[in-house]
């Protein structure tokens, strides 16, 4: 078997995935936003999250 090939080597690797349901309103903040901020939606949420520590 083959080794796998290596990816884009990063710093700070993602190695949980999960889903989230968004409503439409909610959706439309999180798209203004990261349009706004030149993020995609997954760097929007990570964001949103960081900021909850700093609560």
């Amino acid at each position: 078997m083959p080794d796998k090939k290596m990816g884009r080597p990063t710093d700070n690797p993602k190695k949980t995935q999960f889903s989230v349901r968004f409503d439409d309103d909610t959706l439309k903040i999180l798209d203004i936003y990261c349009a706004d901020n030149h993020l995609t939606r997954p760097q929007g949420v990570r964001e949103a999250v960081r900021k909850l520590k700093d609560k």
